[in-house]
């Protein structure tokens, strides 16, 4: 195959990916057809076969380059958590703040809400990459980032593992009401969500010296 004809392919595979998201977005997986999908991406309905051959490999295509987008902006702000902070709870806050945008008003990060919500329970085979590569590997790799703050006595915790699904969920807690019903919170609310996530989290696992979190450095370290 020439290099035009390969760039020619990725390029329809794109198209397809891209217009099948549009359409499971909108109409879920029962409701989305092939014929749907092939007109959006402006291809033939056996264009879509002889890449994906059924409907559920496109699904799961779908998924896979969602999730790999979103994974990618999650571990660039994971990048930016406080290893050395100047201090733990103003940092760890103005992290939330980062990891909330990343999650929770990131496009991607929406619709692979959307679908887990809507076809997560009709379909769950559908979504084992998803649960393999999404959200383990993000609190595997806080786990890690927690266990140094410990190492250097910023933290008392037992469970790493533990301790960072229990921070991703108080993170989470004040935003879950609104974005269930696809809501972006505004900066004051994922301020105010982080703010409230580490003073629990704190409590639970901070080291006995470490100050009260002063929420006005926030804004500026979260920046």
């Amino acid at each position: 195959m020439s290099v035009h004809s390969q760039r020619g392919q990725c390029a329809k595979r794109k198209s397809i990916l891209e217009a099948a998201a549009e359409v499971f977005c909108r109409q879920g997986f029962t409701g989305a057809s092939i014929d749907e999908i092939a007109a959006e991406a402006c291809v033939s309905r056996q264009t879509v076969y002889n890449h994906y051959r059924e409907k559920e490999n496109l699904f799961t295509a779908v998924v896979e380059d969602v999730m790999d987008r979103a994974n990618a902006m999650l571990f660039t702000t994971l990048s930016t958590f406080p290893e050395n902070p100047g201090n733990l709870k103003d940092d760890l806050a103005a992290f939330a703040v980062r990891l909330s945008r990343s999650c929770i008003c990131n496009q991607d990060g929406k619709f692979l809400r959307k679908l887990v919500q809507s076809e997560g329970e009709r379909y769950p085979h559908l979504f084992e990459s998803w649960r393999l590569h999404g959200p383990g590997k993000i609190g595997t790799a806080l786990a890690a980032l927690f266990a140094r703050l410990a190492h250097k006595g910023l933290l008392q915790i037992d469970d790493f593992d533990v301790a960072a699904r229990q921070f991703l969920a108080l993170v989470n807690a004040d935003l879950q009401m609104s974005t269930l019903f696809g809501a972006t919170p505004s900066e004051a609310e994922l301020e105010s969500a982080a703010r409230n996530a580490v003073c629990t989290f704190m409590r639970a696992y901070g080291a006995p010296d470490i100050g009260k979190l002063e929420p006005a450095a926030i804004n500026a370290a979260s920046r």
